[in-house]
């Protein structure tokens, strides 16, 4: 039996402004690893959280909530406050990005910077995603077909309610646009579902900042900091951190 290393939270730093990166849901700080590098070489100190049970197996996994992994990313808000950062921007992928517009929400923020957003989920939907995520986690570990098998008929016993209160995250989430009143820059990959094109239009309309700009990326699916348009997101992320006032 394979043992995988687990990811871990990382903090590069770099210059006087701070970013929090958030990573999605059943991935971890990879997704983010590209992107923080290239802004600390680019004078930015980033700090990216790794949510509990994320990198861990799926049945670990399902036995935290999205309240303990926004803990995580609160967490990660006063790491950077800790470290003496008084300004601050957020940058989050998937359910990272449901966590920045939340973030943008709720705390003092510079800017906020969101990538392949849903507005809308179902469990079910997240569901699969999880089993999708158990199959391959248990192939890396080296267990054989039968093994995998028995231990996939095991997890569709288990509770759902973590994905249900995923679901009502993002529909409370969703519902609070209005309060978003930091400059916006919105993204998504033309190559994922459409439904992340029509979810950025409808971030686009609801928050309230003057600030803000929607891009999709040709050859981008769904990671887009680990995609085929990774020079041009991280260059646009940088204008934009750039161009805000902190």
């Amino acid at each position: 039996m394979m043992k995988i290393v687990s990811p871990k939270p990382f903090f590069y730093k770099g210059g006087e402004k701070a970013v929090l990166l958030l990573h999605s849901f059943t991935s971890n700080t990879i997704d983010m690893k590209k992107l923080g590098k290239y802004l600390q070489k680019n004078n930015y100190s980033c700090y990216a959280p790794l949510y509990s049970g994320h990198g861990l197996s799926a049945e670990e996994l399902l036995t935290y909530r999205p309240s303990d992994w926004w803990k995580d990313v609160l967490n990660g808000y006063q790491l950077l406050k800790d470290e003496g950062f008084k300004n601050i921007a957020v940058i989050g992928l998937s359910l990272g990005g449901v966590f920045a517009l939340k973030v943008g929400q709720e705390l003092k923020i510079n800017g906020v910077v969101t990538m392949s957003v849903p507005i809308h989920r179902e469990a079910t939907f997240l569901q699969k995603r999880v089993y999708h995520y158990a199959k391959g986690y248990k192939q890396l570990e080296g267990k054989n077909e039968e093994q995998i098998n028995l231990e996939m008929k095991c997890l569709k016993n288990i509770s759902i309610d973590s994905l249900v209160e995923f679901q009502q995250l993002i529909d409370i989430t969703m519902d609070k646009l209005a309060l978003l009143t930091s400059p916006i820059r919105i993204l998504y990959g033309e190559l994922d579902e459409p439904l992340y094109k029509e979810s950025a239009e409808v971030i686009l309309q609801s928050v309230e900042t003057n600030q803000k700009t929607m891009k999709g990326y040709p050859n981008s699916k769904h990671l887009m900091t680990l995609g085929s348009d990774i020079n041009d997101v991280n260059k646009d992320i940088l204008t934009f951190l750039n161009d805000l006032i902190w």
